[in-house]
């Protein structure tokens, strides 16, 4: 039925302004802007994923969207130079000081680094292969 019908995924936030910010400045991912009604992540390989404003916005408590990198350890320098913070889970002994899990070396899956959005849903970047 829908084989050959594009799709797309979309989230919330609480604060679209800070949102187009982040993921624009901070992420660099080409935004396209949809005035009131949200955002467009304009991500690599044609993708999309649509933004958009909820007054009653509660965070994901889940990875929302990850980004594929070549070099995890120099996306998370990068990263955190420009204010991002890494979140550390106390469960996942595996995960080092710049909070990095260090999947493949524990293997326990990829090398992957959670952080959030300025409303609070999850991210991750990821090591691809």
């Amino acid at each position: 039925m829908f084989k050959d019908t594009h799709a797309f995924s979309g989230f919330a936030v609480k604060d679209l302004a800070a949102a187009k910010k982040f993921y624009s400045e901070v992420l660099e991912v080409p935004v396209e802007d949809r005035g009131a009604m949200g955002i467009t992540l304009k991500l690599a390989g044609g993708n999309t994923v649509f933004v958009y404003p909820k007054a009653d916005h509660v965070p994901a408590t889940y990875t929302i969207l990850n980004f594929l990198t070549h070099d995890i350890d120099v996306s998370v320098d990068e990263m955190t130079a420009k204010g991002i913070v890494f979140e550390k889970y106390p469960s996942m002994t595996y995960q080092d000081e710049k909070g990095v899990a260090r999947g493949i070396k524990a293997n326990m899956g990829p090398d992957i680094a959670w952080f959030k959005d300025p409303s609070g849903n999850i991210l991750s970047v990821l090591q691809d292969k």
